[in-house]
């Protein structure tokens, strides 16, 4: 099994749980500037007090990687929440969560990690899931709108240019601790900013707080164990492995939301899960 593997299947976990709060906090009508901001509100300080606890947070090189991904996780997260709105979880969490094919591209290429025949296997498969569960048949298109697509495509890019930046971080010898408050530090700010700017003033629902500590806790848990899987092993598996979290809200989605599981969506997850096995064995 390659190096890291085990740590990128405990942030599939949580990464597929906190897409599922995502889905369930736009059902709700809670906006997406209101839901990055609450999220913002409880994972900045969470990853502060982590990185003191474990007495791993310092400043330098990796810090500033983890400040440009500030930027491209808030165009990420912005676009995946609003494309929830009126997109079938089981459609839009994979999409999104198969930057990984972006992230891999990267590391083979600026990287030099190796492209093992397994590899190519997993990332075929990846790209055939794509196109299987983006295409997901009659049913799921009513609910999946156009402007839903675009806006899980731009999150898609960002997330998978994100994903690269931690790799670049680890190389530069930072903790997840490190990377992860450099980033918060430009997350907050710009969630915070932008929520202010959109309701002249910040006026969340209730029950929005609730959904947004939920999934501050589950993508903190999640973004510590891949940037420790990271430093271990190759970004062109860890990342791929991680975001195959979309098997975890899909089968979520089929299950409690009752969304259609069709034959073609039904082949598209059964890639997707091919497509983890061969990477696993990279």
């Amino acid at each position: 099994m390659a190096e890291g593997v085990e740590l990128a299947l405990g942030a599939m976990l949580f990464y597929g749980l906190a897409d599922w709060v995502y889905k369930r906090a736009a059902a709700s009508g809670v906006q997406a500037h209101h839901f990055l901001a609450l999220q913002a509100f409880f994972f900045a300080p969470g990853i502060f007090l982590y990185g003191l606890t474990t007495d791993t947070l310092a400043l330098g090189a990796p810090f500033a990687w983890g400040m440009t991904a500030g930027v491209l996780v808030f165009v990420a997260l912005y676009n995946f929440a609003r494309s929830l709105t009126s997109g079938a979880v089981s459609i839009v969490a994979p999409v999104f969560r198969l930057s990984f094919a972006i992230t891999a591209a990267l590391a083979v290429w600026l990287l030099d990690e190796r492209l093992t025949g397994w590899k190519l296997a997993g990332l075929a498969a990846s790209l055939a899931a794509v196109w299987l569960l983006l295409a997901g048949g009659p049913a799921s298109a009513p609910r999946t709108t156009t402007s839903s697509v675009l806006r899980v495509l731009v999150a898609t890019v960002a997330m998978g240019i994100v994903s690269f930046v931690y790799k670049l971080g680890a190389i530069a010898g930072g903790s997840p601790a490190t990377v992860l408050t450099g980033q918060a530090s430009v997350f907050l700010p710009l969630a915070t900013l932008f929520a202010l700017a959109r309701d002249r003033g910040f006026h969340p629902p209730p029950g929005a707080w609730r959904h947004g500590a939920t999934a501050a806790v589950l993508l903190l848990c999640g973004f510590v164990m891949l940037l420790a899987g990271l430093a271990r092993g190759e970004a062109s598996v860890l990342v791929p492995v991680a975001q195959m979290s979309f098997v975890v809200t899909a089968g979520l989605g089929f299950v409690f939301l009752r969304e259609t599981l069709t034959l073609r969506k039904g082949f598209g997850l059964a890639f997707a899960i091919a497509a983890l096995i061969c990477l696993a064995r990279s």
